[in-house]
């Protein structure tokens, strides 16, 4: 009875710390968080019912396409992509999942957005028609209250290393492999450089 209640105990500080551990590695820039626990970021579902969805708060991302400054705002055109879970950054190898109007109320410098990656967070307003090239498009509009300029950097991420057999000392020995030419040191083979934003 006991080993049954031990094990039980031990299963959930197990389940609770991992829980915490999850969470503690969201980590979304104050900027954007918003002030609901859930903002919307479903793209498509707005366009399919966005009645459903206006004055409800929306996190977006993506690239900047276009920037119009207005009298007392600037409108950025957004090529809305996929959100990081963990930071809430545009996921590069992501395509464009549709477009968005973001209406900031006050002014930004053109040559400081344009085609630069943001994360935005706001009102949903609703859709309404707009132009890509010379073709009509659905642009989503929001009306924003936070916002995050990502920048756009190289990160080099280094294999694994890998399990070989060989030997260590006086007899066989089996296990991790850094090395160049079989012994010692780091790396192991060549890192792949990755574009990541920050």
């Amino acid at each position: 009875m006991n080993r049954q209640l031990n094990y039980r105990l031990v299963s959930k500080a197990l389940f609770l710390s991992g829980a915490l551990f999850l969470a503690g590695c969201v980590s979304i820039p104050e900027s954007i968080k918003g002030t609901s626990a859930t903002p919307v970021t479903d793209l498509n579902g707005v366009f399919v019912a966005p009645e459903l969805y206006i004055g409800q708060e929306g996190r977006f991302g993506g690239r900047v396409i276009d920037v119009k400054n207005l009298q007392s705002s600037t409108q950025l055109e957004i090529a809305v992509m996929p959100l990081s879970q963990y930071d809430a950054a545009p996921e590069l190898q992501q395509p464009s999942v549709g477009r968005l109007y973001a209406n900031v109320m006050h002014f930004l410098d053109p040559t400081d957005y344009k085609n630069q990656y943001v994360t935005v967070v706001g009102t949903i307003k609703g859709i309404e028609s707009g132009k890509v090239g010379e073709a009509s498009y659905p642009f989503l509009r929001i009306d924003v209250t936070g916002m995050k300029r990502w920048t756009l950097t190289q990160q080099v991420i280094m294999p694994a290393p890998v399990m070989t057999w060989g030997y260590y000392g006086d007899g066989p020995y089996w296990g991790y492999h850094h090395g160049y030419g079989g012994y010692g040191g780091y790396p192991y083979g060549t890192g792949q450089v990755v574009p990541v934003l920050e």
